[in-house]
């Protein structure tokens, strides 16, 4: 059974996947010390503030659905990319539902996130936040995927990215979702 931080696990493996295709197949070293594998389990943990033991399990997990398929070459988990976007779409909101909360102070998320601030205007309307202490913006709070995300996002500019276009999509809103899936889509595809 698939858990939340499941989600975040893949979407930094995605984004390390990106992070190498950019840099030339160099692992993107985005919260992690040097030297240190990314996608080794302690690298995954440092990154992402998730044990090392959920890390492991959420890989397993991830492997067996067929989420997630282990690299022929390097062993690494790498994400099946087509199958997660699938479920992210069509299956997230409803496993991981989201409610709009009190007003928090928090890291901008969905379309208050720099990916979709530009694309979507919304007069008026309060923006949505990840409640996190060392956030500098009001919103409404949207519970993350998993607690550590704030910290996450803020270590790794792309994992942000995915991140908050997931939140797009699980709040559910059809302008946003659409605009998410979309930019969701080019990414993962």
């Amino acid at each position: 059974m698939m858990k939340s931080q499941d989600v975040v696990v893949l979407l930094k493996l995605a984004s390390l996947e990106d992070g190498e295709q950019e840099n030339g197949q160099q692992p993107a070293h985005h919260g992690v010390a040097m030297g240190e594998d990314p996608y080794s389990v302690r690298g995954l943990e440092t990154a992402l503030g998730i044990s090392k033991t959920e890390v492991s399990a959420s890989i397993k997990r991830s492997l067996s659905s067929g989420i997630a398929v282990k690299d022929r070459k390097t062993g690494r988990p790498r994400v099946n990319r087509r199958q997660f976007l699938e479920f992210i779409v069509h299956g997230l909101r409803f496993v991981f539902p989201v409610k709009p909360g009190a007003m928090q102070r928090g890291l901008p998320t969905a379309f208050a996130a720099p990916i979709l601030r530009e694309s979507l205007h919304s007069a008026g309307s309060l923006i949505s936040v990840w409640p996190y202490a060392r956030g500098r913006e009001m919103g409404q709070a949207i519970e993350p995927l998993f607690k550590t995300v704030p910290e996450a996002a803020e270590k790794d500019e792309r994992l942000y990215a995915y991140l908050a276009l997931v939140d797009a999509i699980r709040l559910g809103n059809p302008r946003e979702a659409n605009l998410a899936t979309s930019l969701l889509t080019e990414r993962l595809a």
